[in-house]
């Protein structure tokens, strides 16, 4: 009984303007576009019995939709002329557009990393990899602006962090997460690993339990400090970093020279230090607000304030404060990286799926 389908994003369009379309980035995510004819895979939906009438034409990033609504224009006093102009409206989609790529040239192609309660790490690519290899890593293609795709990998982030401060408060501690850091940072490196991808990490209720129990089911010690614990997180998510950017370098067939890493992650240093020396590569370190940035920036180009994509890199750049972290040279981490290829829980298989 549908008329149209809109995606969240494309509602609040609809609702502001009464434009009923499909923005191009957030279709990708819904597993029926076609991500080589770049339109609704209407044949699969088919297939299935699926209706398709009611899907939407599908738009990219930076497309004027049209003016504000005569309601909506006398609930916020703006005047008739004001555009909704549709930005990348998957929120990694206009992170990616907001990272300051320029900042890299000449050290070969640059990975991203959207840093938050997941970790989106990945590539930009100008066509979707649909190889088989691909499929068994679990890559995902996900569209960005001008018809590009974001072959990345979503990983466990610092909800991890998040959740183990959230147990710690439980039993009455009052640590925040500088004071957290700070006690990672004096605590023994190396000291335990575990897989961030596991799925006893995804939403257990006891986070420090869940890391205790993945220690003791493969033999190593078990942390017994709120250090001790963020630790751990932090060199494992580093370690996972490596070896999905290990996996981009194989899918690409290019040198990846740097990593930078965007949203509200970028600000955890230690967690950057970490993966500069797990990557061996130097790290970038923001914009926190990259999201807002590429948002604002597509809509500008569409305004005729930026030129060319090239153009809305170079003005993130000079827009943002970004850290340039080194790797330290120490081959602890390169034992730390065998170890943790070695590890296997009866609960995850390393690489396969996964």
């Amino acid at each position: 009984s549908a008329d149209k389908f809109l995606m969240i994003p494309d509602y609040l369009h609809f609702k502001m303007c009464g434009a009923r379309v499909g923005e191009f980035t957030n279709a990708t995510t819904t597993q029926f576009f076609h991500p080589t004819k770049k339109r609704w895979s209407v044949e699969l939906l088919q297939r299935f019995g699926l209706p398709t009438a009611m899907l939407p034409e599908i738009v990219q990033p930076g497309t004027r939709l049209g003016t504000l609504l005569p309601g909506v224009r006398e609930r916020t006093g703006l005047h008739a002329g004001v555009e909704v102009i549709a930005p990348a409206t998957h929120d990694t989609g206009s992170a990616v557009a907001g990272v300051p790529g320029a900042a890299v040239e000449g050290r070969g192609r640059l990975a991203y990393i959207s840093s938050g309660t997941w970790s989106l790490l990945g590539v930009e690519l100008h066509e979707p990899d649909l190889s088989e290899r691909a499929f068994e890593l679990n890559l995902t293609n996900e569209g960005g602006v001008d018809g590009t795709y974001r072959l990345l990998k979503n990983i466990m982030g610092l909800w991890i962090v998040q959740e183990c401060k959230r147990s710690f408060a439980k039993g009455g501690s009052t640590s925040d997460y500088p004071a957290l850091v700070r006690a990672a940072e004096a605590a023994p490196a190396f000291r335990s690993i575990i897989h961030p991808d596991d799925p006893s990490f995804l939403n257990p209720p006891d986070m420090p339990a869940a890391i205790a129990d993945f220690c003791a089911e493969t033999d190593q010690p078990v942390p017994g400090t709120e250090g001790e614990f963020i630790r751990c997180a932090l060199e494992s998510l580093a370690l996972r970093y490596a070896t999905v950017l290990n996996w981009l370098k194989e899918m690409t067939g290019s040198l990846i020279g740097a990593v930078n890493i965007v949203g509200g992650g970028s600000r955890n240093r230690l967690l950057n230090q970490f993966t500069a020396n797990a990557c061996r590569r130097p790290v970038l370190a923001g914009p926190v607000e990259a999201t807002v940035l590429g948002n604002v920036l597509v809509q500008a180009r569409a305004c005729g304030e930026v030129g060319s994509f090239a153009d809305i890199r170079r003005a993130a750049r000079v827009s943002s404060e970004v850290e340039e972290i080194l790797p330290e040279d120490d081959a602890s981490w390169g034992e730390a990286q065998h170890r943790y290829a070695r590890l296997n829980s009866k609960r995850y298989l390393f690489g396969s799926r996964g």
